[in-house]
């Protein structure tokens, strides 16, 4: 593995462990569940190389990074406050910020709650768009099916089934991505009493990009960090909403850029609509569905991601 420039960052109260390397505009890269800033390996030297500084964290709760026991400390306020920490730890008043899956819902929300600091912003995976209260957390809107983020909900039982085998956990979670395991997840096959992992297939082989180094990798931070803090953000899903109220109506006003798989399964969820997504993100310069990926696009299409991305940032990554 390629030796990173790792920084330990205080602020908001934790410490953020953090690759930090090139020079020029900032770009903030932003992965999501279960992830850590390895998720952006392949994204890191282009940008350096084409003259933006990058920081990019393990965010609160994973890899490195420190991980508070309160549920709370893990809502929307405290994450964008990290994001805005990291900048002004390393001397910048304005930003890109850049995110997949949850950590696309803080780029999203920074960009939102911190208008001024914010000069654009690209989301993977996740379109933007704000849940009524419930609407992914309760189980009555789901039947008797399973529903992931209702059985994140109860402190210590995701956990405790994921912790149980660290590797094969990972492994099949990442095989979540495209294919049949994305399809189990949302297909109402199992009841509510299952566990997370109860039906999905384990692929003996490290498909979606992954190579055995890149497990390895991944499996020694969630020994280190566990589970518990990454889940607590699912934890604090309607908390964001009702401690938001004064963006309920509010625009997206940066510059902006959304890619997707065209087999993502998040694409597919309760509330996402890409068709509306314009209505919220009123300067979305771009949307890209890839064909044939799944959901971890800059993994699995590293090369279209990097152009794209590129492409954007040139024109709108150092501008206010």
């Amino acid at each position: 593995m390629k030796q990173r420039n790792f920084r330990t960052i205080k602020t908001n109260g934790v410490n953020l462990r953090t690759v930090v390397e090139g020079q020029g505009p900032l770009v903030i890269l932003l992965h999501g569940w279960p992830q850590c800033w390895y998720l952006w390996r392949h994204q890191i030297d282009p940008l350096v190389e084409a003259g933006f500084q990058v920081a990019v964290p393990d965010q609160r709760g994973y890899g490195g990074s420190d991980a508070p026991e309160q549920v709370n400390a893990y809502d929307i306020i405290h994450l964008t406050g990290d994001v805005v920490g990291i900048a002004d730890a390393l001397g910048y008043e304005n930003f890109t910020v850049v995110g997949h899956d949850w950590g696309t819902i803080v780029a999203w929300n920074t960009a939102l709650l911190y208008e001024e600091r914010v000069n654009a912003v690209v989301s993977m995976s996740v379109p933007y768009s704000r849940y009524p209260v419930g609407l992914l957390t309760k189980q009555e809107n789901f039947g008797d099916n399973f529903w992931y983020i209702v059985y994140f909900q109860k402190p210590g039982i995701a956990e405790a089934e994921f912790e149980a085998d660290i590797h094969r956990s990972l492994r099949m979670i990442y095989a979540i991505g495209k294919g049949s395991n994305a399809e189990k997840v949302l297909s109402n096959l199992k009841p509510s009493t299952s566990g997370f992992l109860d039906g999905l297939i384990d692929p003996e082989d490290q498909s979606l990009g992954l190579t055995q180094e890149d497990l390895n990798y991944y499996v020694e931070q969630y020994e280190r960090s566990g589970f518990r803090g990454g889940l607590n953000w699912y934890r604090n899903i309607d908390r964001n909403m009702e401690i938001t109220p004064q963006l309920q109506d509010k625009k997206i006003s940066q510059s902006a850029l959304f890619i997707a798989g065209e087999k993502d399964p998040v694409l597919k969820f309760p509330g996402m609509n890409l068709n509306e997504m314009s209505n919220w993100v009123v300067n979305l310069k771009e949307q890209i569905i890839i064909p044939g990926v799944g959901h971890w696009v800059s993994v699995e299409s590293p090369e279209v991601v990097n152009e794209a991305l590129l492409r954007f940032l040139k024109d709108f990554g150092s501008q206010h």
